[in-house]
This record gives C-alpha cells, sequence and structure tokens, in this order.
C-alpha cells in the first residue's frame, strides 16, 4: 500500500507539465504535503519506496529556491535523512543506489541546515560515510554525493577534528593524487573537503607529520603545467587553499620553505600573470607566500629612538616607565619566536562564525552617565591659578593715557601687550613658575599691575628684528649674508666650497663634478645638499656663475645665495649635507672661481615668509639632536602650486607586483646589495662613504625623521623611520632629503617599519617632494608625486615589547617610485607638507607687521618646553574704540574663543590651519575686522614644539601622546598641556570660560575636515544604556558651529562628525574641557592629510591652500555663530537657522556616525592589510568588495589617528 501510494505521488510529480504548480501547492500554507512525504519517508521500511520519495523530495528541493529548502529542514527533515543513512547502513551489504540518493540529497540539504554537522555527528553518520568512501574508492559514482556531504561535515570544526582521528586526512591524499584528468569534477569536491579539513591546527599537523606538503607543491606543479588552457582552475585554486590552511601553523610554514615553495608558487605565479582570470590563483598563492616569508629583523640595533633624552623623572607606571625599566642588552627588535602558536580548542564550536565577528562598535563608548554630565569638577584652588592672570591682561586693561588718535607706530607696539621685541617679551612674560611650597606666595609673584601695563603701552621703543617667541643666545645673532662663500675647482673638475673657520682652517663643505655651462638647469652643485649652520665671520664674496631663471616661474624677484647656507653663532656638526664624506678634508684652492646662486626671493610673494629671519629663528631652537642644518625647503618657503592635484588612481595589481618584488628577495638573494647608504646609529658618520653609485640622505634638520636607508637594489632603498623619542613606536612622519640622483631613472623607495594597518596611501594620496632645482628656477613649493604607492603588511618582524605585548605582528611597508626631472638635484621627502617650529616663530614675528592701531595683539611665552623652547601664547582682539568706560567694558566682556593646534608634531597641516585662522584674525578686511571686535581670541599654537622640532610623529620628548595627559598633567614633564589646562581653570574661576575651544588636529585614514564634540544625547543613543528624559537634557548648540562650517567650507563634511564620547579619549582635550571647564562647544577639529571626496574638492588630494582656506572660513564661522548667540540678534538667528535648515546647495545636517572602520571605496585587487599569519581563513579575493579594517581593541588607543 505504501508502495503505491509513493508511486502515485511519483507519477503524478513528474508526469505534470508544470511541475512548479504541484511543488508549490505542496509547499502552500496549511498544506500537509510536507510532513506526508516525510512521514512516508520515515515510516517506510521498504527500500524501493525509501527510493520512490527520496526522487520525489529530490526533484522538489531541486526545482525549489531556499524557502523550500527551510521548510523541509524546519520539519526536521535532516533527522529523517540520518536515521535513514542509520538505518540502511545495517543492511548487508547496503544498497548502493539508497546510499547514493541519501548522500546526494544530505548534499543539498547540509549547507541550509546551520545544525547539520551536529546532527550527523550525534546520529553516527560521520562513520557511515567514511566507511562508504573507503569502500568504493573506484566507485566515482557513489564516491561523488559522499565527498560532497564529507565536504559539508568538515566545515564544523568539531566533526573535522573528529574525521582526522579516524583517518580522513590520509584518505583524501590518497584520492586526490597522483595527477589525474580523469573524474574532475570528483577531485574538486575531494579538494574542497581537505581544504575543510585542513582549516583545523591538527589536522595541518597530521598533514606536515604524512609529508604530504611537498605532495601538494609538486600536484600543483603538474596541474599548472598540464592546464594550458585553464580549465581547470577550481581544481588548481583547491590545491592552493589546502596549502593557505596548512600553512596557517608554523610547522607548516617550516615544512613549504623545505619543499621549496616559495619558488614553486613564485614561479608559478608569474607564469599566470599575464592571465587576468588566473587572478584567485595569483592572489592565494601571494597570500601562502607572504605568510611563509621568513619573518626578518629591521635593520636596526635596537626600535628605540636614536635619539636620546633623559627625562628629569619618569612616572612610575606606563609605556615609558617599561621602556626606562627594560634591562639592558634586551633584544627588543625581534621576539625569540615570532609565531604566535595557539592551542586548538577541541570542543564544539558550531556557532562560533556567528560569533566571533559580533564584537560591537560601541565597546569603546562611555555609558557612565556621571561621567556624560560636563560638571566643573573641583580643581586647584584659585589662590593657585591667580598667578595665570598676567596672561589675561585685556581682561583688566583700562587703556587710561593711551592716545587712540596716535600714529600707526605708536598703536602698533600699544596694541599689544609686548612680545614684539625679544629683549621685551623675555621681560615682561618669563615662563611660569609652578607654585611650590618653597616658592613664594602668588600675590608676591610680581605680576604687572595695570598701571604698568599702561605706561608699557605708552612708551615708544624702536622695534629690533622681530624674533618674538625665539630663546635668543648669549652672544647677538648677526644677521645672515647670503652671499658669502665661494666655489673652487680643482684640476679634476671638481667644484668644492672652502669654508675658513674661526680658527683659519679651511673645511672641504662638497666635491662633486661640476655642471658643464651656466644654466641652472644643467645642474645644481652639490654643495646645496643642505643648509649647514656655520661662523659667517671669515668668509670672502668672489663674483662667480649666476642662475638664470627660468621664464614661466612665479617668482620674479630673486636674491643671491652662497651654497651651501652658513648660519653664524653655531658650531657645524656635519658640512655639506647628503653629498658630504665624513671627516673628509680639502686644501683651499687658490685658482678656483667663485659662484653665486641667484634664487628666488619667496619673500615678496609670501607675506609671512622671510629666509633671512628664518636663518634667525632658527638659532633660537633647541634640539635634542643639536641639529647644524637647514632644510632648503623651510628656507626658501612653499608657494601652493595653482594646478590641481588629483587623488592618485590605483593602478590595478599594483600591490601584488610590490608584493612580488619583495619576495624576489628570498627566490633571488644574490640580487640583493643590502648596502646601508645612511644610518643615525652612527651618530659620527650617519652618510656612508661611497663610490657615487648610491643615492645620498640626510634628515638631521629641524622636523626631519629618517634613521637608516639601504639599497637593496641598484635603484631601490628601504627607509626605516625613528621612534618618537622616549618611545619605541609612532613611525609615521618622514621628511629627509636625497641627492646624487640619476635623471630618468625610476626609483623605489620603501619604508618598511609602518605601524598602522592601513593609510591613505591606499585610497589615492601621494608624498610629497620639493625640489631645490624647480625652487632656485622660481618654483619653490611641495608637489605631490609618486607612482605604484601602495601600502601592505612586510615580512619585517615587529617585536611583542613594540607590539604591546603581542606576538607575531609584522610592520608594514609604504612604497613609491619616483623618476627625477632633474640632474645634480637635492630633493626632499615628507608625508606632509612640513611646519617646523622655526617657521612657527617666523609667522608669529611677522604677524606684528600685520598689526594695525585697531588690532590688539599680544605674544606671550606660556612656558618654557622639556628642551627648552618657548609655547607662544596668542592674543587677539579688536583694540576698543575709545578709553571710555563703556568702550573698556565691551572690550573686557567679549567671549573667548579657546584655540590650539600640533598637540601631535606629525599632523602638519593642523598648523597650516591655524596659518590660515592666524592670517585671517590679523587680516584688514570689515569680517576680520567684525570678529575682534566680537570676540578676544587665546592661541596657543604649538602645543608640543619638542615633538616637531625633533621629528617626532605623536610624542613629545616625555615619549607620551600629550592628548591624553589633559585630565592630569604632570607640570614637569607635560608643562604645555598643564599651563594651557590652567589657563581654561582660571577662566572657569573667574567665570569667562571660553564660548569655543577648538583643538585642530590631523587624520590620516579619512577624507574631507570634520569635527568631533561632545553630547549627552548622541553619547546615549549610541550605546544600550538606558537613560531618563532629565538625563537626555541637553542644548543642541552643540551641533552649529560644524553645521555652520558644512555650509561654508568646502572641505568641511557634516557626515563625519561624530559627537559621541568615548572612554579611550577621556583623558583628550576636547573631552576634558567639555567635562572639568564645562564649555559646552567643545571640539576637536581633524583635517585630512589625504583629499576630499566630497564638495568643491571633490578627487583632489588637499593642499595649504585649502588647509589655510579652512582655518580661515573657521573664523567667518565664528562670526556666523556670533550672530546666533548674540543677545541683540534674535532675527540674525532665525535667519541663519532658517538658512543652515533650508539649503538645498548641500546636505548639512546628518545623524552621527560612529565608525571604527574604513569607509573607503574597495578597489578591483584583493588588498590584505591586517591578516596575520595565524588568522587567514578568508580568501583574499573574498575582500575585493569591501575593506573593512579592524583594529586591535588594545590598540586602538596608540595608533588611533583620531587625536
Amino acid at each position: 500500500m505504501e508502495y503505491c501510494y509513493a508511486r502515485r505521488h511519483h507519477e503524478s510529480v513528474v508526469s505534470l507539465d508544470t511541475p512548479e504548480k504541484s511543488g508549490k501547492e505542496v509547499m502552500s500554507k496549511g498544506s500537509s504535503g510536507m510532513e506526508v512525504i516525510l512521514a512516508s519517508l520515515e515510516n517506510s521500511r521498504d527500500v524501493q519506496t525509501t527510493l520512490n520519495i527520496l526522487y520525489i523530495l529530490s526533484e522538489l528541493l531541486t526545482v525549489g529556491r531556499g524557502r523550500r529548502m527551510g521548510v523541509f529542514v524546519s520539519k526536521g527533515g535532516t533527522g529523517i535523512l540520518f536515521q535513514i543513512l542509520t538505518s540502511a547502513s545495517k543492511e548487508l551489504p547496503p544498497s548502493e543506489e539508497l546510499m547514493l540518493q541519501l548522500h546526494s540529497l544530505l548534499a543539498k540539504v547540509g549547507p541550509k541546515d546551520r545544525k547539520f554537522g551536529v546532527k550527523a555527528r550525534l546520529s553516527g553518520a560521520l562513520n557511515i560515510t567514511i566507511s562508504l568512501i573507503k569502500q568504493n574508492l573506484q566507485n566515482a559514482k557513489l564516491l561523488l554525493p559522499c565527498l560532497q556531504v564529507l565536504r559539508v561535515y568538515s566545515a564544523n570544526s568539531v566533526n573535522a577534528i573528529s574525521l582526522g582521528k579516524n583517518g580522513v586526512v590520509e584518505l583524501m591524499f590518497k584520492i586526490i593524487a597522483p595527477y589525474s584528468k580523469k573524474n574532475t569534477s570528483l577531485l574538486k569536491v575531494a579538494l574542497d573537503a581537505l581544504g575543510a579539513l585542513l582549516k583545523s591546527k591538527t589536522n595541518a599537523r597530521r598533514a606536515v607529520d604524512g609529508g604530504h606538503v611537498p605532495a601538494l607543491l609538486a600536484l600543483y606543479l603538474d596541474w599548472h603545467r598540464n592546464d594550458a588552457r585553464h580549465r581547470h582552475m577550481l581544481i588548481r585554486k583547491g590545491l592552493l587553499v589546502c596549502l593557505r590552511n596548512i600553512t596557517n601553523i608554523k610547522l607548516g610554514r617550516k615544512a613549504f620553505i623545505e619543499a621549496d615553495g616559495m619558488r614553486i608558487l613564485y614561479n608559478t605565479s608569474t607564469e599566470c600573470l599575464p592571465v587576468r582570470t588566473l587572478d584567485p590563483l595569483i592572489n592565494t598563492s601571494s597570500l601562502i607566500m607572504r605568510k611563509c616569508f621568513p619573518k626578518n629583523r629591521l635593520p636596526v640595533p635596537t626600535i628605540k629612538s636614536a635619539f636620546h633624552y633623559q627625562l628629569p623623572h619618569v612616572l612610575p607606571v606606563g609605556p615609558v616607565a617599561q621602556l626606562y625599566s627594560q634591562p639592558p642588552g634586551v633584544d627588543d627588535v625581534v621576539d625569540e619566536s615570532d609565531d604566535n602558536e595557539e592551542t586548538e580548542a577541541e570542543t564544539d564550536t558550531d556557532n562560533e562564525e556567528d560569533e566571533k565577528d559580533h564584537r560591537t562598535l560601541n565597546d569603546d563608548i562611555e555609558t557612565d552617565l556621571n561621567k556624560l554630565h560636563p560638571t566643573k569638577s573641583p580643581s586647584r584652588p584659585f589662590e593657585e591659578l591667580r598667578v595665570y592672570e598676567r596672561f589675561f591682561l585685556e581682561l583688566s586693561e583700562d587703556f587710561q593715557g593711551y592716545n587712540f588718535e596716535g600714529s600707526k607706530g605708536a598703536s602698533t607696539t600699544s596694541s599689544s601687550g609686548s612680545l614684539s621685541s625679544s629683549s621685551s617679551s623675555t621681560r615682561s612674560t618669563r615662563p611660569i613658575i609652578v607654585p611650590t611650597a618653597q616658592a613664594l606666595s602668588p600675590k608676591h609673584m610680581g605680576t604687572p599691575g595695570s598701571q604698568e601695563i599702561c605706561n608699557s603701552i605708552k612708551g615708544q621703543h624702536t622695534q629690533p628684528p622681530p624674533s618674538a617667541t625665539s630663546r635668543t643666545p648669549a652672544a647677538s645673532l648677526a644677521s645672515l649674508e647670503l652671499d658669502t662663500i665661494h666655489l673652487t675647482k680643482d684640476h679634476d673638475k671638481k667644484e668644492e666650497a672652502h669654508i675658513p673657520t674661526p680658527d683659519g682652517h679651511t673645511t672641504l663643505s662638497s666635491s662633486m663634478h661640476s655642471p658643464q655651462g651656466q644654466m641652472i638647469e644643467q645642474g645644481l652643485p652639490h654643495a646645496l645638499d643642505c643648509v649647514s649652520l656655520e661662523d659667517k665671520g671669515a668668509l670672502t664674496v668672489e663674483d662667480g656663475l649666476k642662475g638664470v631663471k627660468q621664464e614661466g616661474s612665479p617668482v620674479s624677484a630673486t636674491r643671491h645665495i652662497q651654497s651651501p647656507l652658513l648660519l653664524g653663532d653655531i658650531a657645524t656638526r656635519r658640512v655639506g649635507g647628503g653629498g658630504s664624506d665624513c671627516g673628509s678634508e680639502g686644501a683651499e684652492d687658490e685658482g678656483g672661481e667663485g659662484a653665486v646662486l641667484e634664487v628666488p626671493d619667496t619673500a615678496l610673494l609670501l607675506p609671512l615668509h622671510d629666509p633671512d629671519l628664518y636663518v634667525e629663528m632658527v638659532k633660537g631652537t633647541r634640539s635634542v639632536p643639536q641639529y647644524a642644518e637647514v632644510a632648503y625647503p623651510d628656507y626658501f618657503g612653499h608657494v601652493a602650486p595653482t594646478f590641481k592635484e588629483p587623488l592618485l588612481e590605483r593602478v590595478y595589481g599594483v600591490q601584488r607586483s610590490k608584493i612580488f618584488q619583495d619576495i624576489e628577495r628570498l627566490i633571488h638573494p644574490n640580487d640583493i646589495l643590502d648596502k646601508v647608504v645612511y644610518d643615525l646609529d652612527i651618530p659620527s658618520c650617519p652618510v656612508i662613504e661611497d663610490s657615487g653609485e648610491s643615492l645620498k640622505f640626510n634628515s638631521q634638520f629641524e622636523s626631519g625623521n629618517l634613521r637608516k636607508a639601504v639599497q637593496v637594489r641598484k635603484y631601490e632603498y628601504d627607509l626605516v623611520l625613528n621612534s618618537d623619542i622616549n618611545s619605541n613606536h609612532y613611525h609615521q612622519w618622514f621628511y629627509f632629503e636625497v641627492s646624487g640622483m640619476r635623471v630618468g631613472t625610476t626609483y623605489r623607495f620603501n619604508i618598511i617599519n609602518c605601524e598602522k594597518s592601513n593609510s591613505q596611501f591606499n585610497y589615492g594620496m601621494q608624498v610629497l617632494m620639493y625640489s631645490v632645482q624647480e625652487a632656485i628656477s622660481g618654483r619653490p613649493r611641495w608637489v605631490r608625486m609618486g607612482t605604484d604607492i601602495c601600502y601592505y603588511k612586510n615580512h619585517f618582524a615587529r617585536s611583542s615589547i613594540a607590539a604591546g605585548g603581542q606576538k607575531g605582528k609584522s610592520y608594514f611597508t609604504l612604497t613609491f617610485s619616483t623618476t627625477f626631472s632633474h640632474k645634480d638635484d637635492v630633493c626632499y621627502f615628507a608625508y606632509h607638507y612640513p611646519y617646523t617650529y622655526s617657521t612657527l616663530k617666523m609667522h608669529l614675528a611677522k604677524l606684528e607687521a600685520l598689526r594695525t592701531p585697531h588690532i590688539y595683539l599680544r605674544q606671550d611665552v606660556l612656558c618654557e618646553t622639556l628642551g627648552g623652547n618657548s609655547c607662544p601664547l596668542l592674543t587677539i582682539t579688536a583694540m576698543p574704540e575709545s578709553n571710555s568706560n563703556d568702550h573698556i567694558c565691551q572690550f573686557r566682556n567679549r567671549p573667548l574663543i579657546f584655540l590650539s593646534a600640533r598637540v601631535h608634531p606629525g599632523e602638519t597641516n593642523a598648523s597650516w590651519v591655524m596659518k590660515g585662522t592666524l592670517e585671517f584674525l590679523m587680516g584688514t578686511s570689515p569680517l576680520a575686522a567684525s570678529l575682534r571686535e566680537a570676540y578676544i581670541f587665546k592661541i596657543v599654537p604649538m602645543l608640543n614644539p619638542d615633538g616637531v622640532i625633533n621629528g617626532n610623529h605623536r610624542c613629545s620628548l616625555s615619549g607620551e601622546d600629550l592628548n591624553r595627559q589633559w585630565q592630569n598633567p604632570n607640570p614637569e614633564l607635560h608643562p604645555t598641556i598643564y599651563h594651557t589646562k590652567s589657563l581654561l581653570q582660571y577662566l572657569a574661576h573667574i567665570q569667562r570660560a571660553p564660548l569655543v575651544f577648538c583643538d585642530y588636529h590631523g587624520h590620516s585614514r579619512k577624507k574631507n575636515v570634520f569635527m568631533y564634540g561632545c553630547s549627552v544625547k548622541e553619547t546615549v543613543w549610541q550605546s544600550n544604556i538606558s537613560a531618563t528624559s532629565s538625563d537626555l537634557h541637553e542644548d543642541l548648540g552643540y551641533r552649529t558651529l560644524p553645521k555652520i562650517l558644512s555650509q561654508i567650507a568646502p572641505v568641511f563634511s557634516m557626515a563625519s562628525c561624530s559627537f559621541v564620547v568615548e572612554r579611550s579619549k577621556e583623558a583628550t582635550a576636547r573631552v576634558v574641557v567639555w567635562r572639568e571647564i564645562g564649555v559646552q562647544r567643545s571640539y576637536t577639529m581633524e583635517s585630512t592629510l589625504c583629499g576630499c571626496d566630497q564638495g568643491k574638492y571633490k578627487g583632489l588630494q588637499i593642499g595649504t591652500r585649502e588647509l589655510e582656506e579652512m582655518g580661515a572660513q573657521f573664523c567667518v564661522a565664528l562670526l556666523r555663530l556670533k550672530r546666533l548667540t548674540g543677545l541683540r540678534n534674535h532675527q540674525h538667528l532665525l535667519d541663519l537657522e532658517s538658512d543652515i535648515i533650508g539649503t538645498q546647495s548641500k546636505v548639512v545636517s546628518s545623524p552621527t556616525t560612529y565608525v571604527m572602520e574604513e569607509d573607503e571605496p574597495s578597489f578591483l585587487e584583493a588588498i590584505d592589510y591586517s591578516a596575520e599569519s595565524d588568522n587567514e581563513d578568508a580568501e583574499p579575493d573574498h575582500h575585493e568588495h569591501g575593506n573593512n579594517v579592524h583594529e586591535n581593541p588594545d590598540h586602538l588607543d596608540q595608533l588611533s589617528d583620531s587625536y
């Protein structure tokens, strides 16, 4: 009866013209068709009946889609199939047809049933299938579905381990070998099953112990050679997946190397390169080779900085304490073992894949409501803070006796409180003495009274050359005369710069082949390798060769300089820059010709730049290495190019080709020169003497960073960056000089010790280059350059000491190529547009000249840094209209705006934005005048001078990130933060907290300019905490300024702004000023280092013009904010709000986006940024459609770009 029923059902299904319809009837809502079929199947005792029902199910599930399969699984179909399989296996012999149909159906159902692996294991189906496979190795018809089911079984890690114990790994290797094109579909399934089994590290060890790695490589080589038409790419890919999973363990990598796997995969991949469809093979091969590439030692003696600065004391805990407590002789560059071998957990982990990626993006969000409410916490006693009154003279100034009708000369001095000259500034603004028990009480500190200030303001005095914030040496600094060196030529046509020293001897600055001809384009003498700080006293001037200015250059005026530039009063550490040989001496040649270079006078184009003044400022700058040179870009200045610099379009396959070139180092070691050409760890002679076949490098100037250069091939160099002083990491900022290049030759540069897992260099950003040849030809500018740029994980081991305790980590490489256009050029490369501390001092001095009688400008020295440099503090506002009570009252009661920048030295874009802000504030436009009349600006333009000077990326000399010290700054170790916070605490005490606080930063992994602010409501929205309506009550005014900026500033993106408070940022300026000082509008403004993906500048890299424009637009936004917050301007508020909300030209409002991952577009090629060698299960080509980067949460704080 059962047989007839099933047969009728089967015949009705197969005879209908529309089987889809009958299938739908069986599966329709309320129908019991599926239950009837499954019940019949479960109760069937006849093999043929069972087979007929299985035929029906097979057709239903084949024609149907996922929903049908879901109904089958939900009705318990999988369990019934396993039950029948178990029963059928007890028959001797079991029905081959029944086993065939059962396994065919199980292979279809398995991938759709999440509990399939557990059900199979509990029912005993694993052993049944294994037994069938062993008995039917020659029966391809039955073997194929059995292997298909085995493939699904093996996806469960517990099953994989169990199967491995039962010898299935060995069994699979028997099936896939030897090479044969017979039964390729079966072979493909077998390889898939084997690949799944080998994900288990236990099984991978079995494969290695069984000697199967050489066999897999030989088999892959056979398939590669015999598959000329590439019809069996899936089989080749399956073999590579097996190798990839085996090499996830250290033993597998060792076996792979011993079997010459690197050479085999390198050669086969190279042969596959011309065929685009073989990219999956190339990508997987590349991943395996990168994993197995022996970890190399970074070529440095220690990962600590090459420069040492002894701290006055070290805090008991923290990374600096660990650095100082490290025993001598410890190798901190590599670990004894660079592999992080994990013991495999042999437990049921069916759901681990669902859980492992569910780490929420909100773990860092602050959830403590007490910390989310900005309450002014008790700070230092006011008596202790009273000393800071001296920085707020404008709040008590009465201007009695000031002549408001006076001349500009009088008002220029009177409108400043007095850093107009170095002498007066030193007296009136000596660094703060932190009160102690032994110190005088604040009331005895001798702060100048208002009458003294008035007298000072009334007094007229001649201003010496401005050097406002520089620390002047005891001896007076003679101004630089830039025509005081002569060049002589010897009989071999070598050009030498002879520099008489104070003792009468002559040193040889440089000797190079002289350019033939008079045109500057024909060659820049190698004496231009650097600017050296030398005594100028005994130099003579001779008429000589002059450079010819090229037509079309933006600079028309010229000045004459000697080569190299020599500065007075500072002894030379190394003469001739990259072009000199250490310890070389030369006799003076009386018969030579002198030479003077004619260079553009950039001072005429750049209102705040003066080369002579820059030289004077450098003399007062103190560096740890005692730099004795000046980089030409900083001397000449930078005139922003007028042409657009689009984001670099990434060439397909560029990363892969670079990685293959790296792998060639192992394949062809004899081709590698491995020649050190520059090494700061040899302080007496960092430039290695050379025959002229190598480039010459130099980084011994302010803000320079390059520790070592190694020539690996004739035109390829590995470059190592220096750690921040008193630190063992933060390798990102670079600024170095290159000379001795050949014209038209493509050079490749690899910066090999980068730490971040991703970079905007993968998304269109280029490095910056400055050519001295171009500069003296009338184009002094930094330009974006470089081709074949990419950023990827390399084979240099990163020690656990450097990686926060994690083992098995690697560094990352930034690689770029360039071709030089000029013979004998001197070129500079930088991470971003350099902006040195001496440049800031020069700009501040030049700002004095921009003052008008209506501008109140005062420059104070806030404090002295650890390195002995002054930290400037600016006060800018408008002079009162008169000294009447009303005008004085209005003057004193203007709201304050507090701005700061450059707490992170590598974020030079922050200084360029600040420059734009300062120039706008000192401008003569009506908007600037209105802004000065509206606010008092207190500005700390550079919070970390020492870090900037010494080429650090993130830290100060204390070895700490100063933007993580705001909660409890140490007055000795973090003086700039301590005193800046004290200024704000003082303002809070006198009820004059700033209306806006903004800290300017740079962001290396996002585009556009955006802000981070603080909001209780938006933080709660992004977390899972419950809060009452009173907890969420908050003025939305914190959003107004970013909204205004999104309307008026083309580079600003409201969509990138976030107002969430994170735990990891609780010690930053933004959060502390919001929480402790009570400033609702407390922001970090982040500027991209790369470019824009929206607005007017979409698709372009950002330059100094756009950054300065952003600084100016920030000022305009503050003026609009004033209208919104002004008590007398309610109509302005309504107008502006409607203007902002109603604008159609640009979206200016968006919900907060809290994103810890990259939001970048994907590339055509796979990019493996951060996968470590023990966690690379994902196929590389699976990443082609998204490049989300998850950083280790333990290192988000260390490696975060965001302020």
